[in-house]
């Protein structure tokens, strides 16, 4: 065994890394916090481990490890040296992970923990010290070399010896690695999707969709036929969605939708236009919305008019007519801000010389042309033109220009100068920023995000998968475009009265500007008046109770999997081969080892907790296979220089009596891959022969 010592403790003492195997000792373990709930499964988890060890002045081994113990889904065992580790005059004590040495270091564990000598005269009066530290394969193992004096250890006066028994006590909370079980579901009350690759742009799409509650609503009422799959079915697969982002508590995955798409995995690669993404997807759902109780959602929601007119200077003449849009693109190049590309939308172009207009019965006559808007919807869509087609270096750019946009729009502004001579000026066009989506990168590529408050207060920022809370600042101003300020240049000290200063106001680098390419493309407005029943509460009774039904049974059957996931690294597998399978494979598809056991029955694989005990697994055997326990004989392989397998050993009495944790010396490590357990265990089973068999040799068939 190597000793290192790795860090000093706050009171002068040192841990250390100690590795080693000896036989366990017992114990009781007390868990605080019981088997993983899925309501609080990326919550620290707690417990505590007893271990009482009578006979203490007659270990002889140097070193006693404790029995194996689960606390947080991890193993663990405590590591006592009686007489000291490198200074014979203090016990050592040490917490163990004994997965941690062929673990993967995303699944060793990151704990704090309390090590304990329990004072057995006064309640209360335990000496303890505590740490916190992440296990590793380098460092399985971490506690205190100078835990307590051996003299203060025998102290009788001290209470901590008491008729040669010694109580130690540990105290564990697991924590989890935040960059692999960040829970935006506890921190924001909402969840992420997951990026199938380029898949940004339509999740941030999809996260505004779903935050419009009367939209999800909408969704939820389409009519679905119970035999429908979401890969075939655009409506079941938006239904499973929103429904998964509503209650799932883990990230949730599009490849359901993309595929009731049409879409191929190389489509999950491409990024798409975003706008011609919400124009399709709109168009498909109110198809097959039509002649549903939800028919005139989605006109209800985004669809405004206009009234295009052109109108004669100097004649009496009037042509008019009236179109409906689901969203307006307003332009961002010299526009400083949102009122600036409404102007410009509304301005009136004048028709004269060579471009005047040809009026019915009035010949070529100079002409006003331009846009009103007869009406304005609930939720107004405004794409901005950030790309844009560059006629002298004939390509398309990217336009990071300064544009400002507000938290309330005013579209009656002016006396309603955007407004047409009919339009409704009853209805109140004051409208409350809903939604910002981000483009950063440039014209050939980049990522995509959105900021949504859905309460109309708390800004959230939805990245894929990460679901943060942000500020007002960061939704909007930093969502401007232009430059960013100078950088700050330190500025020289001056001296006064002798002392040296600095200047309160720091210097800019003059000139040295960089250019924001993160800005907004995409702002949703939702009318203030309309507010409360677009963003109506959306509960499961809303839901058909057929759809609700299998929609409750799917996302149960993904949150047993993620648990079965989150706890896989506390089974292993153990793979068993009889002469059977050998006499079936060898001549037929094996020619130099004996089994391939990746073509084995599905029944010879068994899934057993790593503290099962090996006789607990032998009557599982027993169970599955018929064989009688006392007919079942392990065998062990080793790998020749040949690169082959065989049977060298049996297993030894001492070995059958342990659990199967305690053989990981035969795990398998040549062909176990990631989609294997942490432990592969592999034994050649020997039964006897049928006794009819017993004085011949068997035949392949036999």
């Amino acid at each position: 065994m190597a000793d290192e010592n790795v860090e000093m403790q706050g009171d002068g003492q040192l841990f250390e890394v100690v590795n080693a195997g000896i036989e366990p000792m017992e114990g009781v373990v007390e868990i605080q916090d019981p088997a993983v709930d899925l309501k609080v499964e990326n919550e620290s988890l707690k417990g505590e481990y007893t271990w009482e060890i009578n006979d203490w002045s007659k270990i002889a081994d140097p070193k006693k490890y404790s029995e194996n113990f689960e606390i947080g889904t991890h193993i663990w065992r405590i590591l006592v040296c009686p007489r000291g580790m490198n200074n014979p005059g203090c016990l050592s004590l040490y917490l163990d992970s004994p997965e941690a040495a062929f673990a993967p270091a995303n699944l060793n564990p990151t704990a704090s923990f309390k090590l304990s000598i329990v004072n057995q005269k006064t309640p209360g009066q335990d000496y303890f010290k505590d740490s916190r530290h992440k296990w590793s394969q380098q460092e399985t193992d971490w506690g205190f070399t100078q835990f307590i004096s051996l003299a203060e250890l025998h102290d009788a006066d001290r209470g901590f010896l008491v008729d040669d028994r010694v109580i130690i006590k540990v105290e564990i909370t697991v924590q989890r690695d935040e960059r692999y079980y960040y829970d935006s579901r506890r921190e924001t009350g909402y969840v992420g999707l997951k990026n199938q690759g380029a898949t940004c742009y339509m999740n941030s799409l999809l996260q505004y969709l779903y935050h419009l509650p009367y939209f999800r609503k909408a969704v939820y009422h389409m009519p679905t036929n119970e035999n429908d799959q979401p890969a075939d079915s655009l409506p079941l697969a938006l239904q499973s969605l929103f429904y998964k982002l509503q209650y799932s508590r883990t990230p949730v995955s599009t490849k359901d939708l993309t595929k009731s798409f049409g879409w191929s995995t190389m489509d999950a690669f491409m990024q798409h236009d975003v706008q011609e993404l919400n124009r399709v997807l709109c168009e498909k759902l109110e198809e097959k919305m039509k002649g549903t109780r939800v028919e005139k959602v989605i006109n209800e929601l985004f669809e405004g008019h206009t009234l295009n007119f052109i109108e004669c200077v100097n004649v009496e003449f009037k042509s008019s007519r009236k179109e409906s849009f689901m969203d307006l693109q307003l332009d961002v190049k010299g526009c400083k801000d949102i009122y600036d590309s409404f102007d410009r939308y509304t301005e009136v172009e004048i028709m004269s010389g060579e471009n005047q207009y040809k009026a019915e019965d009035h010949g070529l006559q100079d002409a006003r042309k331009g846009v009103l808007f007869d009406s304005f919807p609930p939720v107004l869509q405004l794409q901005l033109k950030r790309f844009e087609y560059d006629f002298q270096r004939d390509t398309m750019v990217k336009i990071n220009d300064r544009y400002m946009f507000y938290d309330e729009l005013d579209l009656d502004v002016d006396n309603g100068k955007y407004l047409s001579p009919q339009a409704d000026r009853t209805v109140r066009n004051k409208y409350k920023l809903h939604s910002v989506l981000v483009h950063s990168g440039g014209v050939h590529g980049g990522h995509y995000y959105a900021y949504i408050r859905p309460d109309g207060k708390t800004w959230l920022k939805f990245d894929d998968t990460a679901v943060t809370m942000e500020s007002e600042e960061k939704a909007l101003n930093e969502q401007f475009g232009g430059e960013d300020e100078p950088l700050p240049v330190a500025s020289p000290l001056i001296k006064q009265d002798g002392d040296l200063h600095t200047p309160a106001a720091p210097k800019r680098m003059g000139g040295l500007k960089f250019t924001k390419f993160s800005n907004a493309y995409m702002l949703v407005y939702v009318r203030e008046s309309d507010w409360p029943r677009v963003m109506v509460p959306v509960t499961k009774d809303h839901i058909a109770p057929y759809l609700r039904q299998r929609l409750e049974s799917e996302q149960r059957e993904k949150e047993k999997r993620q648990k079965d996931k989150q706890e896989a690294h506390l089974y292993c597998h153990i793979r068993v081969a009889t002469d059977a399978d050998i006499a079936q494979q060898v001549g037929s598809t094996q020619w130099f080892d004996l089994v391939d056991y990746d073509k084995l029955p599905a029944n010879r694989t068994f899934r057993v907790r790593k503290l099962t005990p090996f006789a607990d697994f032998r009557q599982q055997v027993a169970d599955t296979l018929g064989i009688p326990v006392d007919q079942q004989r392990y065998w062990v392989w080793q790998l020749r220089q040949n690169e082959t397998y065989r049977p060298t050993a049996r297993l030894k009495p001492d070995e059958e009596a342990r659990n199967v944790l305690e053989l990981r010396d035969h795990r398998e490590t040549k062909h176990t891959t990631a989609k294997h357990a942490l432990m592969d265990l592999r034994f050649y089973l020997e039964i006897p022969w049928p006794q009819h068999m017993s004085t011949q040799t068997p035949s392949r068939q036999d």
